[in-house]
């Protein structure tokens, strides 16, 4: 296992800046995801750790060690790919041995390496079997033992279950989650899925354009989003955002509706601009200060999506419990609980927020 520290990391591609500096420490035995939408850098940033991509500035260590300069074989990751990257030719237990074979590692080591490795990942049925002979998810627990046999520093994931289907990615994220409780290894997981990051992580890290927008637990980016960016990126359905003004004791929306705060304090001057934010979930069904105009529904068993629009025409959506009555061309009356909403200032940073969010949030 091992604790990685990223100290003011760059890369450049011909000339044009894509990772802005980013310093980031990543602690041992943690499962990391990095998490943002495509082209935000976060492949990249693992690459350039597993020494793939080679950095333009900055260092990267491994417990305390610096290791940038070393090639890949040396610096004790191992990594997944989306791909699977089997040999066709060779059987699973060839593939699991293959890599051990080339470090001229004892024979009796190797196969006790294999064993073990199919032990934990429940393969040993499909050692004799060719990769045209597994599914998706077997596919992927092969390429995962060839990591698991290398007993590595820290374990990389590039999106490893972009190629599943989504029963089969719901399955493979528990068992991940399994494999990092039994081996308690470091884990650096690559995702733009906000749920696989939501459900799997110890720690997210929320990156986009290059640069690290918030760094925290799941419940915590969840319940204070540092920016307008994160709060939008992560949950599903969105947060709704409605713009407004500050007024006396809340936020005067767009069309004239006042949502008050009560104890809230808003760090801005009375007429300011602000963006006022709510998660669908948080949004009750009662008399309150927003009227809506329901547009189209999702019932999904377990609970309705509601898409609807406010009298100004912002769209908004609503996240009701269960199976609803409500349809389209229907009139909706909502309240926004103080104790939910975000608020943000004109550059999207979040303003006002209290420090103790658990009261309202955890149950």
């Amino acid at each position: 296992m091992a604790g990685i520290q990223l100290k003011s990391v760059r890369k450049s591609f011909q000339g044009f800046e894509v990772i802005h500096g980013i310093d980031l420490e990543i602690a041992d035995g943690s499962f990391t995801v990095f998490v943002g939408p495509s082209g935000c850098g976060k492949s990249t940033l693992l690459r350039m750790m597993a020494g793939l991509e080679e950095i333009t500035a900055g260092e990267v260590h491994i417990d305390g060690v610096r290791c940038d300069h070393l090639l890949p074989a040396a610096r004790g990751f191992a990594m997944v790919f989306q791909s699977y990257a089997l040999y066709p030719h060779m059987s699973v237990e060839q593939n699991l041995r293959f890599g051990l074979e080339n470090q001229k590692l004892e024979k009796r080591e190797i196969a006790a390496r294999v064993q073990k490795a199919a032990g934990i990942l429940q393969i040993e049925h499909l050692l004799a079997r060719r990769p045209s002979q597994l599914s998706g998810g077997q596919s992927q627990r092969v390429a995962i033992g060839r990591a698991i046999v290398k007993e590595p520093k820290a374990f990389l994931f590039d999106e490893p279950l972009s190629n599943l289907d989504a029963e089969l990615r719901v399955k493979m994220r528990g068992e991940l989650i399994s494999l990092h409780q039994r081996l308690g290894s470091t884990m650096i997981y690559v995702t733009h899925d906000q749920v696989e990051a939501m459900t799997m992580a110890d720690r997210i890290v929320v990156l986009n354009q290059g640069q690290i927008e918030q760094v925290g637990t799941p419940v915590e980016l969840y319940a204070r989003p540092r920016n307008r960016f994160v709060a939008g990126f992560l949950g599903a359905p969105p947060m709704n955002m409605l713009a407004g003004t500050v007024t006396g004791g809340g936020v005067l929306l767009e069309g004239g509706t006042l949502v008050p705060l009560p104890g809230r304090t808003v760090p801005l001057a009375e007429g300011a601009p602000v963006t006022l934010g709510i998660r669908p979930e948080h949004v009750e069904v009662r008399p309150g200060p927003l009227k809506l105009a329901v547009a189209t529904t999702e019932v999904l068993g377990s609970e309705t999506i509601v898409h609807a629009t406010t009298g100004s025409g912002a769209p908004f959506t609503v996240a009701l419990r269960g199976i609803s009555g409500v349809k389209a061309g229907d009139s909706l009356e909502v309240d926004l609980p103080a104790a939910f909403i975000h608020l943000f200032d004109e550059a999207g940073t979040t303003i006002g927020a209290t420090e103790d969010w658990r009261a309202a949030y955890l149950t």
